[in-house]
This record gives C-alpha cells, sequence and structure tokens, in this order.
C-alpha cells in the first residue's frame, strides 16, 4: 500500500483523537524525548489542533492504519512557555508558523514522510501568511543514561530542509520523563527557516 498524508480536522480529527494520541505517547516514550504521556492529557493537549483557528493536524495513512502524525499552528496562539523564548528576537509571532511535532512510527520511517510532514505545514503557513517556519528540539546531554549506543540526530535532515538553530532562543517544557515519578523542565532549541 501506498504511504500518503491527509489533513484531519473538526470530525476527522476527532474520530482520530485516539489513535494520534497513542501514536504520540509510543514515539515520544523514545529518545530524545522519554516523554510518559498519559491518554488525558493527550486528549486535552489534541483538542487545540481540533479547535484552534489555523492549527494543522496531518495524518500519516497506510490505507486506512494511521501510521503517524504532524502538527502545526500559528506561534501566538501557542504556549507562553515557547513564545517567550523569542523576546528579545525582534521578530514578530505573528510571522512565525510553529511546527510543532512529528511522529511516525519505526516501521514507516524513511519512506519520505518527514518531508512530506514539512511540505504540508510549509505551505499552510505561506496560505496564512507566514514568514517563518520553526520548530524547537529537545535537548539532552551526552552522557545521558538514557542515551542509545547508537542515538540518531535529525539534524542533517533540519538543516537540508533550509533551517537553522536560532543562537539563544531556548525554551522550557515541562514533562514526565520514563522512569521519573514527578515532572521536571526541559530545554528546547528552537530551529528556525524563512518562507
Amino acid at each position: 500500500m501506498t504511504l500518503e498524508a491527509r489533513a484531519l480536522q473538526g470530525a476527522a480529527l476527532e474520530a482520530r483523537l485516539d489513535e494520534v494520541a497513542a501514536l504520540r505517547m509510543a514515539v515520544f516514550r523514545e529518545w530524545p524525548y522519554l516523554y510518559e504521556g498519559t491518554m488525558d492529557y493527550e486528549r486535552s493537549y489534541l483538542s487545540w489542533y481540533r479547535d484552534a483557528p489555523g492549527a494543522l493536524l496531518v495524518g500519516a495513512f497506510e490505507g486506512e492504519q494511521l501510521v503517524g502524525a504532524a502538527t502545526g499552528t500559528p506561534m501566538e496562539g501557542h504556549s507562553d512557555d515557547f513564545a517567550s523564548a523569542f523576546a528579545g528576537t525582534g521578530m514578530a509571532l505573528t510571522d512565525i508558523f510553529y511546527c510543532a511535532e512529528s511522529v511516525l512510527l519505526p516501521a514507516w520511517r524513511g519512506r519520505g514522510m518527514g518531508h512530506r510532514f514539512f511540505d504540508l505545514r510549509e505551505e499552510h503557513a505561506r496560505s496564512l501568511g507566514r514568514r517563518w517556519s520553526a520548530f524547537c528540539s529537545v535537548l539532552r546531554p551526552e552522557d545521558h543514561p538514557l542515551r542509545p549506543a547508537r542515538a540518531r540526530s535529525n539534524e542533517e535532515f533540519w538543516r537540508n530542509r533550509g533551517y537553522a538553530p536560532m543562537p539563544g532562543v531556548v525554551a522550557e517544557f515541562t514533562w514526565t520523563d520514563v522512569g521519573e515519578a514527578e515532572p521536571s523542565k526541559k530545554p528546547l532549541q528552537f530551529w528556525i527557516r524563512e518562507l
């Protein structure tokens, strides 16, 4: 079967909300996110993409099986934790589209869906009149005890798409790591490209 990307909005998203939540929890449990998610949090978080003006959720499908998803939203509508990282940059949040997450199950990686996810979000950002596309990546120490021996970075992929890290533009976001009892703050490095 062919792997394809389709926008999920309104009732179509509502019907797949738990599947998208399960995907996020499965993929973000991996390195480097190490996210210990809950279905209640995921449902609440994903409702934003169902309800917010300008938000986008793209599903990756093999037939009718949902195997991945990517999200994006106008930056000014996203978490204050992220928006505050841009203070002092001189960039208007209303010029930035935030590519929030890309999750894809391992068996479907390496087939071009990562590019498709970015293509669709960047196209959507342009349709909203945005000048910039940005996302952030979690920063983990090189000696983190849960770092796999063959941990692979996505930096080459991001750079090949025209993104570059923004010096000093780091946000903090809180979640519970795998094996932790309590949530803790994690630093997230912003990357950006002009559309």
